[in-house]
Formats: C-alpha cells, sequence, structure tokens
C-alpha cells in the first residue's frame, strides 16, 4: 500500500523531468522555429549550435564563472565562517550582514552592482569626486574584464550561504579535538587547515552541489549587471537558451542548447558522485 502512495509522486517526477527532457530532446532534432513541428533534420541543430561562435563563447564564460565563482565562494565563506568560529562579539550582526546579500535576489544584486559599476554614476565616480582623478573602477564596461565583474558579485551574493555552512560543521567539531590539538602545541590556523576543515568534507561537498547549480542557471545576474555585454563578452548558456527561445523564436536552436547543457552537467555530476560513493 505505501508503493501505491507513492505513485503519484513518481508520476509527477517522471512527467516534470523525464518526460520534459525527452519533449526538448525530440524538439531538437526538428527545425522548429516559433512553434515545434515534425520536420526532422537530426543533429543540424547541433551542427548549427557548435558553429556559432556565441554558443562558444558562451561555453567558455560558464567555465570562467564556475571556476571563479566556486572557488571565491568556498573560499571567502570557509574564512569568514572561522572568523566568526573565534566567538567574536556581534556574532548573530555579523553572521546577518554576511548573509543578507544571498537572501537578495540575483536582480537586485545584478541591479545594485550594475549602479557601483558604472563610470559615470557609481563608485569610480563618487571616488572621483573627492579628488582621487586617477581612481578607476569600469571592469563591467570592459569586454576582457567584464566576466570577473559577474564573479565578483557572484561571490558577494553567495559567500555567505557557504559561510553559514562551514560555521555551523565548525561548531559541531568536538570539543576534545581541540583540546588535544592546544596540548600538543599546535596552533590554531594549523589546526583548522589540516584536522578540522578535512572533516567538514561532506560540507564542502554540498556547498559545490549548491554551487554548481547556480553556475549552470546563471542568467538574471548576467541579464542585470551586463545583459550579455560588452558585446557578447558575458553571454552564458542559460541566456543564449532563453533569447532564442523567447526573442529570436527559434525552439529548435534552444532546445538543442538546452539538452548541450544538460549532458554537460550530466557528464560533470555523475562521474564525481560515482567517484565519492566509491570514496565512503
Amino acid at each position: 500500500m505505501s508503493n501505491l502512495g507513492t505513485m503519484p509522486a513518481w508520476g509527477v517526477v517522471l512527467l516534470a523531468y523525464v518526460g520534459t527532457g525527452l519533449w526538448s530532446l525530440n524538439v531538437s532534432l526538428t527545425s522548429s522555429k516559433i512553434i515545434p513541428n515534425s520536420d526532422y533534420v537530426g543533429l543540424d541543430q547541433y551542427a548549427r549550435l557548435f558553429s556559432t561562435a556565441r554558443w562558444i563563447t558562451s561555453l567558455e564564460n560558464m567555465l570562467v564563472f564556475g571556476v571563479g565563482y566556486i572557488a571565491g565562494c568556498i573560499a571567502l565563506g570557509s574564512l569568514l565562517a572561522v572568523l566568526i568560529d573565534q566567538r567574536v562579539r556581534f556574532e548573530n550582526v555579523f553572521r546577518t550582514i554576511i548573509l543578507l546579500p544571498y537572501a537578495l535576489s540575483y536582480i537586485v544584486s545584478g541591479l545594485i552592482w550594475n549602479w557601483m559599476m558604472n563610470p559615470r554614476e557609481g563608485l569610480q565616480a563618487a571616488v572621483r569626486a573627492l579628488g582621487w582623478d586617477g581612481f578607476v573602477f569600469d571592469i563591467a564596461v570592459r569586454p576582457e574584464t567584464a566576466i570577473y565583474a559577474v564573479v565578483l558579485v557572484g561571490v558577494w551574493h553567495s559567500a555567505g550561504l557557504v559561510m553559514v555552512l562551514v560555521l555551523a560543521g565548525l561548531r559541531a567539531v568536538d570539543e576534545d579535538i581541540w583540546k588535544a590539538t592546544r596540548i600538543d602545541g599546535i596552533p590554531a590556523w594549523r589546526t583548522y587547515v589540516s584536522v578540522v576543515l578535512p572533516m567538514l568534507r561532506p560540507t564542502m561537498i554540498t556547498c559545490v552541489i549548491l554551487l554548481s547549480m547556480g553556475v549552470v542557471k546563471v542568467y538574471d545576474l548576467v541579464v542585470a549587471l551586463t545583459n550579455g555585454g560588452p558585446g557578447i563578452s558575458t553571454e552564458v548558456p542559460a541566456k543564449f537558451i532563453m533569447d532564442h527561445l523567447f526573442t529570436r523564436q527559434n525552439i529548435g536552436l534552444a532546445t538543442a542548447g538546452s539538452v548541450v547543457l544538460l549532458v554537460i552537467v550530466a557528464l560533470v555530476l555523475i562521474p564525481w558522485i560515482r567517484s565519492e560513493h566509491r570514496k565512503r
């Protein structure tokens, strides 16, 4: 009876995930434009996709953003967690301030930083108005650095999440470990690096998975901050897909991009998850 009770839930899962995935794969094999059709063209959409410079650039940007975003959030979040773990005064206030950006949507965060990085109205203009005429803060408007501006805002937005998860892990560490390291005369920083943080491997894996989901889905942050520009210097796969789906009305190419994105995620996550499972 219990198995029968879960059948509706499994039906929803199969329809919402497997069904829509297969539908997207089917549409990507057609010449569909505004509406889906049954004119199958094989892998023509995929060939066209990978011959498009905008799509290749979007994949490169996703890689740069993913590495910088995940590494930056893990490093900054862990450092903040270690600092707060020292039982500082007004700990609750600091935790709230650090976590506040994560409570904002990517749209709000992107708009805030869009204004701050605007050379004519933001931080650069404000500092120059104070007399520092040589101050430059224009990384969001230069093609060669714009993607790093997206990374910066992403880290600012999500480092608080890592801080909360790592801090919870630190507070769960057995106090006897700290007593033993103090008796042995091991410095606190060495204890964190060599003993405590390696114990938080499951927490770090959770952080990486959550952040990786943000990398694949990043769209609203890019739209609000740079709108993919200058040019296509901050184009990402999700924006490419959404633009072709709703603006350029090319459903076939958009679904081909979504299928490729799904395959990339599977090729990265499945071997990693299997590796972690074998280690356990």
